[in-house]
């Protein structure tokens, strides 16, 4: 496989009213396991339910009531982990992390803090061709979810909807190696895509199922180095943590303002509080939810209901040996087997289903560069003109390979294939049909293409003398030429016909 080396971005770097600051970002990524039920009863993860239709008398806590680990969302983490290139723990067991809200009826979440079931891994994030950012994985544990509050339906009273309580959640923690609010969501975008391909989360951010906790904090240039050489957070700034974002636009605009309110403080002679704060995206600011806890507020202590778990490497050899080909990878094949630019590749690459098509198309017509020209700039164009996903592409993978032979072919030049792909987009049809039904196979006879140039020329002898004098109005002359053969001429025959003509 091709290596795509990188060079590392630079920080993020904020004037205040007195010094220059840096930016230090660490992301808790909240990832729905991807499964049918939840991580310890049999009730349905089936978003959209009625309130309160989704819940075991385990999710409700009833007296007596068990929790039996689901062994799919075990193996879910696993697969997250291995294609995180993440250290698997053989070893990891449940704590309870108790607290009080309405919607958490036991009174205590179900997660992992000494021991996780994954370890450290790292995630690669693309900000460009040539650059990107290693974030590092500091671990992944699984956790059961609460269920939602819902405060608006009422002036009165508040109501609580149970169906979200015990579903399955991966908490993806990274070291704070973000080092700028668009790094921050392009680390969440290239999260969310690893997990797709691995099938291990939807990542869908409006239904809840991908959300994020960013931490936030300032220090002066060259403090970042240190803490690296160290890995002494004293280093860096008192961090702040905006919780549930779920919106990469919404990200980038809380880190932005977190980061300037910092700075002020920090400027005025003042100290940053530790705290957990929310964004409010109507008024583009964040505000101050609760002071951090630590885990010692939490009260944690291993769950006695559920034994350790206890995994053989040969399951996770298992799970490693049926890994699908992961972003990077693809990335890379394509850029080595097809010579695409990275750019193209990362685009193709971006979705599953994108690149699916896309060698799809290749596999009919061995153009790899052509496939991709047309795969991203009139597919994906139009598709996005009409609100519609790739799934529900009106031109099959073989139409457009079609399109693609009758042009490496010279049956049809760009523009009459460019309406060619409307017709079929629009009413369908094959390519090679419709081109012929219509009679808009380019004209390839050089005698014919000579006899429209004739015409043009004798037709306009005071534009011939301008274009003597100045070589770059032959362009004129061509145009009139495809015009007269209703855009049907070959157009590098042309060109070189009036060139020749014109005796450029």
């Amino acid at each position: 496989m091709l290596d795509l080396s990188y060079d590392s971005p630079k920080p993020k770097v904020i004037a205040g009213a007195k010094y220059d600051w840096e930016l230090v970002i660490g992301m808790e990524v909240h990832a729905q396991i991807a499964t049918q039920a939840k991580l310890f009863s049999g009730a349905s993860t089936k978003f959209g339910a009625e309130p309160n239709s989704n819940v075991s008398f385990v999710d409700a806590a009833m007296p007596g009531m068990l929790p039996v680990i689901n062994e799919y969302c075990v193996e879910q983490a696993v697969r997250t982990g291995l294609g995180l290139k993440a250290k698997i723990n053989l070893f990891s067991a449940f704590d309870r992390k108790n607290y009080f809200y309405p919607d958490l009826p036991q009174g205590y979440q179900i997660s992992q803090l000494y021991h996780p079931i994954v370890g450290e891994g790292e995630v690669i994030v693309d900000m460009e061709p040539g650059v990107a950012r290693r974030v590092r994985i500091e671990r992944i544990h699984i956790e059961q979810d609460a269920g939602k509050s819902i405060h608006d339906m009422d002036p009165n009273m508040s109501f609580v909807d149970l169906n979200r309580t015990g579903v399955a959640l991966m908490e993806i923690v990274s070291r704070p190696d973000i080092r700028g609010p668009e790094e921050a969501a392009a680390y969440v975008v290239k999260l969310r895509q690893i997990l797709r391909y691995l099938g291990t989360c939807d990542g869908n951010m409006q239904n809840g199922n991908l959300r994020a906790d960013v931490n936030v904090s300032v220090c002066r240039p060259g403090q970042y180095e240190k803490y690296q050489e160290t890995q002494d957070f004293g280093h860096l700034g008192t961090r702040c943590e905006i919780k549930n974002m779920n919106s990469m636009r919404f990200i980038q605009q809380a880190i932005d303002y977190e980061a300037k309110r910092q700075i002020a403080i920090l400027e005025a002679g003042g100290a940053i509080d530790q705290e957990t704060r929310l964004y409010d995206p109507d008024k583009g600011e964040t505000r101050s939810m609760r002071s951090k806890e630590e885990a010692h507020d939490y009260r944690y202590f291993p769950d006695p209901d559920l034994l350790p778990l206890e995994i053989e490497q040969s399951w996770v050899d298992d799970i490693a040996a049926r890994l699908p080909e992961l972003p990077d990878a693809k990335k890379a094949r394509f850029v080595q087997d097809f010579g695409l630019s990275e750019y193209d590749a990362s685009v193709l690459t971006a979705d599953t289903a994108h690149a699916a098509y896309f060698e799809e198309v290749v596999g009919l017509c061995s153009d790899g560069k052509l496939s991709a020209n047309w795969v991203i700039n009139e597919l994906f164009g139009r598709l996005k003109k009409d609100d519609r996903d790739i799934g529900d592409s009106p031109v099959t993978p073989k139409q457009l390979a079609g399109l693609i032979t009758l042009i490496k072919s010279g049956d049809i030049n760009g523009k009459i294939a460019k309406d060619v792909f409307e017709t079929v987009f629009s009413d369908g049809g094959d390519p090679a049909e419709i081109v012929e039904a219509r009679g808009l196979k380019q004209v390839t006879d050089t005698g014919a293409i000579e006899a429209a140039v004739d015409a043009v020329i004798a037709a306009n002898p005071a534009q011939v003398e301008k274009a003597q004098a100045n070589p770059k109005l032959a362009g004129w002359f061509v145009g009139q030429v495809m015009k007269s053969t209703g855009g049907k001429a070959n157009p590098a025959a042309v060109n070189q016909i009036v060139a020749a003509k014109l005796g450029l």
